[in-house]
């Protein structure tokens, strides 16, 4: 059997690892070899990539794009896209969310994998039907976790249903590593019955089991997974790409990888590790097991949130308070899966219960909004008691919440003065302020550098 990678150093390793700082010049040099490795596809764009290149790497986004879709020929580029959400933590009008998924596809993107934090389906529907107008691949994503209302008669509906809107491929995504062996198997094989779609499996090293989760899911028939070059591996981030290509070659499974051209790519990220750790910027803490997420299914990343936040109000000594709190949080709404932005939601609430001493005494803006039905159906029930606290009277959206939204493209063109192209107006739409502190930064650069080329004619 052909098993397909997918390599996240670009993308998901360095957001799971390094909080997605690796810059563009970092990693420039290896593209080309990473175009003749023979993986399936390279994730690149999409996540916190967006957000960090505005907020913290002072670059456009969508010119990091062009310049990996410049060096990469061969290989198909890939994305995450959260539905309605695109990239930020709201959700954002039809027009806006259309207009995103056509400029990533001219940008460059061959794969968009496109998921809901609630895998309320009617959040995904729009930018799916743009990525098929695009002529691009759509992967239909289900966010997986586990409780009291989770189960695989559940989730094959929900392929069936992704089946039905149109989807090329499908992707369990399992954010926080808390998918064993056995059920990956059980999942994969429900899955592989329900749909003759090809499947793709997303997992983390955090709990220490994600390479015997995909070797069983590969017996089950699973068609790709995804891994990081092995200097990028492992902790929260993904499994080795060298060590399951080696285990599934020995297991007579093909995959199209190249050994020698694997250990280049390796051999140059291992310096940039190396920086990384040294500068701090890589927490060993991250590059460890942490088998508690299996009983708290809380993400890496939204781990080393919660202990930031704590060690910010001085208040670390609290942490396993707020782990104990978070899945009873969970429970209150409805068994959301912990997935952005559904596990800062959770997150906060349960420090804020924790830290105030009384639970829901104060109850953040998003979760009020998650209340009013301003995210999605909620997978289960969510607690009575808390909807009339938060709500009083006021009657919860049943409808698809993007429904009520006016078109804001054309709005947010004409206010915005400092936009070069339709992509700075997009750029501007998902994070305001942090896209305009981007442009007048970008400004005030060219002006420092026509300044300089001036002053140096003149000598």
């Amino acid at each position: 059997m052909k098993v397909n990678f997918t390599e996240t150093v670009l993308r998901d390793a360095n957001q799971s690892l390094i909080a997605t700082r690796m810059p563009f010049s970092d990693f420039e040099a290896i593209l080309e070899t990473l175009d003749h490795a023979g993986y399936y596809s390279l994730e690149c764009w999409g996540g916190a990539t967006f957000d960090s290149c505005l907020r913290y790497l002072s670059e456009d986004p969508w010119e990091r794009l062009r310049k990996i879709k410049a060096k990469v020929k061969n290989t198909k580029l890939q994305m995450l896209l959260r539905g309605q959400n695109i990239l930020g933590y709201k959700h954002y009008p039809d027009d806006v969310v259309r207009k995103f998924v056509a400029h990533a596809a001219q940008g460059g993107i061959d794969i968009f994998r496109i998921f809901d934090a609630l895998n309320d389906f009617r959040n995904i529907e729009v930018a799916l039907d743009e990525t098929l107008k695009q002529g691009a691949h759509a992967q239909g994503c289900i966010c997986y976790t586990t409780s009291p209302i989770h189960n695989l008669d559940k989730y094959a509906a929900m392929v069936k249903q992704l089946e039905s809107m149109g989807v090329h491929s499908i992707c369990i995504k399992d954010m926080a590593g808390i998918m064993g062996p056995q059920e990956a198997y059980d999942l994969i094989k429900a899955i592989k019955s329900s749909v003759k779609l090809p499947v793709f499996l997303h997992t983390h090293s955090t709990t220490g089991l994600a390479p015997m989760t995909y070797v069983k899911a590969i017996e089950a028939g699973c068609d790709g997974i995804d891994t990081a070059i092995s200097s990028f591996s492992g902790g929260t981030s993904q499994p080795s790409t060298e060590s399951l290509n080696y285990a599934l070659k020995q297991m007579g499974h093909e995959t199209d990888l190249n050994e020698k051209v694997l250990k280049e790519i390796n051999d140059f990220f291992k310096p940039l590790k190396a920086e990384y750790v040294s500068s701090g910027l890589l927490d060993p803490f991250v590059m460890g097991t942490e088998t508690d997420a299996l009983s708290y299914q809380i993400p890496g990343g939204m781990l080393s949130n919660l202990i930031s936040q704590l060690k910010a109000q001085d208040a670390i000594d609290r942490l396993n308070d707020v782990l104990a709190e978070t899945p009873k949080v969970r429970a209150d709404m409805g068994y959301p899966p912990l997935v952005t932005p559904m596990s800062q939601m959770v997150g906060v609430q349960a420090t804020i219960n924790v830290l105030t001493g009384e639970r829901y005494k104060n109850v953040t803006n998003e979760v009020k909004s998650y209340l009013r039905g301003e995210y999605g159906k909620a997978p289960g029930e969510i607690n009575s008691d808390l909807i009339r606290q938060v709500l009083d009277d006021e009657k919860p959206i049943t409808t698809r919440y993007a429904d009520t939204l006016e078109p804001a493209f054309e709005k947010a063109k004409k206010e915005l003065k400092l936009a070069r192209n339709d992509e700075d107006v997009l750029s501007y739409i998902a994070f305001p302020q942090i896209a305009e502190k981007f442009f007048n930064e970008r400004e005030e650069r060219e002006s420092r550098t026509v300044t300089y080329t001036i002053s140096k004619k003149e000598e």
